[in-house]
């Protein structure tokens, strides 16, 4: 049972908070699997008078979409431990970064979502939701 129950939270499945530089919690991203792509969307956002934001610098079809249910990672294959390949949109910018998600081993709460620019990249660390 516990080797089970440890191999799912290693899981990049499932609802995370989304963390601010600040350190604060800006919103709750679900990350499920469709058509054999890891996908995931904004189901809350915290602060309740944004909740009616819509996402004004996204581009094509984005454009103007709300930001809670908008699709924010889109795409991403699993590759060994990680899923790569797949798109991350910042709803506040609108840009569009390629990236990697994974969960490590020693901190399984915690997700790494990496989006990249050429050669340069960030990494921001979102915490599982209850």
């Amino acid at each position: 049972m516990l080797i089970s129950s440890n191999s799912k939270a290693q899981e990049v499945f499932g609802k995370w908070k989304v963390v601010n530089d600040e350190g604060r919690v800006n919103s709750i991203v679900e990350i499920y699997k469709k058509d054999n792509a890891v996908h995931g969307k904004v189901i809350r956002i915290t602060k309740e008078e944004d909740r009616d934001r819509k996402c004004t610098e996204c581009p094509g079809e984005l454009k103007n979409k709300p930001i809670e249910g908008l699709n924010v990672i889109r795409d991403f294959k699993k590759e060994g431990d990680e899923y790569v390949d797949g798109t991350l949109i910042d709803p506040k910018s609108g840009k569009e970064y390629k990236g990697k998600l994974w969960v490590d081993e020693a901190e399984p709460n915690k997700l790494n979502v990496r989006g990249y620019i050429a050669f340069f990249y960030k990494t921001k660390v979102w915490e599982r939701a209850e």
